[in-house]
């Protein structure tokens, strides 16, 4: 069981009393109603190490640093997810991702053949557009529409869809089997190639790990999508 701890900036007006949530510690703070997000963001640092420009703030959806607590809802009693990685667990995972990459291109020769040609893909992508497919279009760039991505196919050619759960930042991966969830803090790249002759839509790779075969393989993605998918995840 996490143990509790409890902190408190100046006293500035009407106080809260809440519980800040980060990985399995329990933080009880004090904050003024009247303080924004933003210094909250600032507090939450000096208490965990957790720079401000790497936290997530969730409470009924994800919190904008210019929102006050009060406009927030936050109130006594309660809880505040933080979402985030300390500066030392981002270098000690781009250190092993370094060398593991480099061992990598070491073993594998370079190739400069598009994915599409590639035969692991050519046999998914050979079996032509899915007729469920959403609708796309190439050199274009749209936000994520609030409904899930659909029409899309995985490795085994099955149908997969894309939902993204801002509120609890994940991303859910469901097939006809089981969804899977997701951290986007888990999803250490995001890679994609247009498709040759329906350059509308692209082959695209969620790196889970450090080598190839950690990457989840999606065919058929909406080219106009792809640039609000990888900013979704890995951030502007």
């Amino acid at each position: 069981m996490s143990e509790e701890s409890e902190t408190a900036p100046v006293d500035t007006g009407e106080q809260i009393d809440f519980t800040i949530i980060f990985n399995k510690e329990r933080l009880k703070v004090k904050f003024p109603s009247s303080s924004t997000i933003g210094s909250l963001k600032e507090h939450i640092q000096t208490l965990t190490g957790l720079p401000s420009g790497m936290q997530k703030l969730v409470y009924k959806g994800k919190l904008s640093d210019q929102q006050t607590l009060k406009e927030s809802c936050i109130n006594d009693q309660s809880k505040v997810m933080v979402v985030g990685s300390t500066l030392n667990d981002v270098l000690l995972i781009n250190a092993s991702s370094a060398g593991d990459l480099k061992a990598e291109e070491k073993a594998t020769p370079v190739t400069k053949e598009p994915l599409c040609r590639q035969k692991i893909h050519r046999k998914i992508i050979e079996k032509g557009l899915p007729p469920d497919a959403m609708p796309a279009w190439k050199n274009g760039r749209a936000p994520l529409p609030s409904e899930p991505l659909y029409g899309m196919l995985n490795k085994s050619g099955g149908k997969v869809r894309l939902t993204f759960k801002l509120e609890a930042d994940q991303l859910w991966l469901g097939t006809k089997e089981r969804t899977e969830k997701i951290g986007m803090n888990s999803i250490r790249a995001v890679l994609s190639e247009p498709i040759e002759g329906h350059e509308e839509y692209h082959v695209m790779a969620l790196q889970l790990g450090t080598t190839e075969a950690s990457r989840y393989w999606i065919y058929w993605v909406p080219a106009q999508y792809v640039e609000a998918i990888k900013e979704t995840i890995l951030g502007p």
